[in-house]
């Protein structure tokens, strides 16, 4: 990737990974009856929905008229109409009229004929009582007041509605059988191949079958794996074809595992052996074994691939495998290993070489933690091959963004080469980005085909972040700013393992508040004084500071923590110290990373801060010494980056001249 020495309080910024992704067909375990016929289970809901509503329908035809005793009283009672009044169950009492008065105008409504029956006979009215007590007593104030000499006849009566008393108790069983049935039900037919979405179901494989014909991704849409490429064809063409093997008394091997950085193909390369093969691909996560439930992980490895022995030949392709191929009982403490996880793995273990048999299943893994699992799943048997997926060089650039071009509509000044030239150190997924964003930055600016520009925007885009030229900054910081980047401009044009520098810019982009781009030449191999040469590149903004203005800034944390880091390198990994001599604590297989002890003394470790804090110290001074011979170049430079913002290589030679090969002259 382009490296950029950046001025902010807190700014490290790193390339964003992105994966794309391709839709890929589904599974459907769902048998249709074959009968045609299936019972209905609306139709009980149905009659249940009419048995609820009834009761209430039926009240709907009812003649009562319900009023106030206020109306009671001023309506009925002062007419002296009321024949008796039936009190229920102590709430609402029920008036019944003289059936002489039914030709009244009043009274006419409530006497009317219900369902074909003759005159209704009552009740007429009713009303709420309140309370016992109280209505007896209104009713006799009542009586007094309008001189009702024969007293009214109050029957009081309990009624029970043995229809929702019933229900009460028949209802609950009902929805418990109804839910019950609606589990097992789908706990049977739409479980199968689906685990977890029954509570029937979590020891289900929930892993996605791709049936043949179903996945659209081929080797054609693979760029810059071809060893990779090569071995895994290899996998398809025994699938196809497996009597030219086989008459050789060859096998195919039953695992095959893909290692390397985030985005550099792996999923990728799973999906392409799945269109190319025409065989049924299972696709599962290792983090999808693992659940809250014992058992549950083991339960999902044996359902896998009993599901694949019934579908072979197949492939199982689990991404992200270290999520459960941790090493058993490494680091338990620390990284918070159970014995759930260690079950499912004992579960794989056993079923990708144990005593039962799987042929024709194999076995595809991607991980960018190899260091993490366990031996036992990477010995030969299980997982016989190792591919390495590394970052694509220049060549496998080129290749990659073709494939990412074939969709966009591209102008002449696309040259794809020099797109691959400028993405140094940057992964498959990244390159899928940059052709995103181009588009995207094409768009914005209402163009109708995307141009070269819009390439470098996008790569400056993914690197630094996006400009924001609204950043409000004052002139003094600006000035400490420009001179901070020029600081770093001048040392890496006069040193010569610097990588070259393409552009320096002041302005704000990302978290960082200014930045200068180089184009790291791709070399497997740095010799210690280029490591040297960058440590002084790296601290020459803030050289630049102390030199111009006499004191330092916040800017240089950046820098600080690429130096401390770099330097630690230095001594501890790469053996380039003198006093420590020709030791080196990495550790490539990864088993110190949970470790509570550090690999050396606490004299070595010492000894090892002094050293670092020495290389540092002499790498400063060393910048200093620079910049107070170029002092003039340095204003010129910082004087053009206030001018104009953003200065490239051209700018540089017209102030700095051609870049010389060495500075020999300079002290170290």
């Amino acid at each position: 990737m382009l490296i950029i020495q950046t001025t902010n309080n807190a700014c490290n910024l790193y390339k964003m990974n992105h994966s794309g992704n391709t839709n890929q067909g589904q599974s459907n375990n769902q048998k249709p009856d074959p009968s045609g016929k299936r019972f209905k289970w609306w139709w009980i809901y149905l009659i249940m929905l009419v048995l609820l509503l009834l009761p209430s329908s039926l009240n709907i035809f009812s003649t009562v008229k319900e009023i106030t005793w206020q109306q009671f009283e001023k309506d009925i009672l002062s007419r002296k109409a009321v024949e008796k009044i039936v009190v229920v169950n102590n709430e609402k009492a029920e008036v019944y009229i003289k059936k002489e008065l039914s030709n009244e105008a009043m009274f006419k409504e409530v006497f009317k004929p219900s369902f074909g029956k003759g005159i209704n006979s009552g009740p007429h009215y009713s009303f709420n009582i309140g309370s016992v007590e109280s209505f007896e007593r209104k009713m006799d104030e009542a009586e007094k007041n309008f001189s009702i000499s024969e007293k009214i006849a109050v029957s009081y009566v309990k009624k029970t509605n043995w229809f929702w008393s019933i229900l009460g108790w028949v209802l609950p069983f009902i929805l418990l059988y109804g839910l019950w049935t609606f589990l097992l039900r789908r706990g049977g037919g739409m479980g199968m191949g689906t685990g977890g979405s029954s509570i029937f179901n979590f020891g289900k494989s929930t892993a996605t079958l791709i049936e043949k014909q179903k996945s659209n991704v081929t080797f054609d849409d693979v760029a810059g794996l071809e060893e990779a490429e090569l071995e895994v064809r290899e996998i398809v063409d025994f699938l196809k074809s497996p009597e030219s093997f086989t008459k050789l008394g060859a096998k195919i091997p039953k695992g095959v595992i893909l290692v390397g950085p985030p985005g550099t193909g792996k999923t990728l390369l799973a999906k392409a052996v799945a269109g190319e093969a025409q065989v049924p691909f299972f696709s599962i996560s290792g983090s999808e074994f693992v659940e809250m439930f014992v058992g549950v992980g083991a339960s999902r490895v044996r359902d896998l691939f009993k599901r694949a022995k019934e579908k072979a030949p197949c492939i199982i392709f689990i991404d992200e495998i270290d999520a459960i191929g941790r090493s058993r009982g490494k680091g338990a403490f620390l990284s918070g290993a159970n014995d759930e996880r260690e079950s499912t793995l004992n579960q794989l273990l056993t079923e990708m070489d144990g005593f039962g048999t799987n042929s024709g299943v194999i076995v595809l893994a991607a991980t960018n933690r190899a260091d993490m699992l366990d031996a036992a799943l990477l010995r030969p048997g299980r997982f016989d091959r190792h591919i390495y997926l590394e970052l694509p060089n220049l060549k496998e650039r080129e290749e990659i963004f073709k494939v990412h071009l074939r969709p966009l509509i591209l102008d002449d000044t696309i040259d794809t080469h020099f797109l691959a030239a400028q993405t140094p150190g940057f992964s498959g997924a990244d390159i899928a980005n940059i052709c995103n964003e181009s588009a995207l930055i094409a768009a914005r600016k209402k163009k109708e085909k995307i141009g070269k520009q819009d390439f470098m925007d996008a790569i400056d885009r993914a690197i630094g972040g996006l400009e924001k030229k609204s950043k409000i900054i004052s002139p003094e910081e600006k000035n400490i700013i420009a001179y901070h980047e020029a600081g770093h401009a001048v040392i890496s044009w006069l040193l010569k393992h610097v990588d070259p520098l393409v552009k320096v810019s002041i302005i704000p982009r990302g978290k960082s508040l200014g930045a200068a781009w180089y184009l790291p030449e791709e070399k497997q191999l740095r010799s210690e004084s280029a490591f040297t040469e960058h440590l002084c590149a790296t601290l020459g903004g803030r050289a630049a500071e102390e030199i111009v203005f006499g004191e330092v800034s916040s800017g240089a944390l950046d820098d600080l923590e690429k130096v401390t880091k770099e330097a630690y390198m230095m001594v501890v990994y790469y053996g380039f110290n003198k006093k420590i001599g020709n030791i080196s604590f990495y550790d490539s297989t990864g088993q110190r990373d949970m470790s509570i002890q550090k690999p050396y003394s606490e004299e070595t470790g010492k000894l090892i801060d002094e050293e670092v804090r020495k290389l540092v110290s002499d790498a400063y001074q060393r910048a200093k010494a620079i910049l107070q011979q170029n002092k003039e170049s340095l204003q010129k430079v910082a004087e053009l980056l206030l001018k104009k913002e953003v200065i490239f290589k051209e700018d540089l030679e017209s102030v700095l001249g051609k870049r010389p090969d060495s500075i020999a002259s300079i002290p170290a």
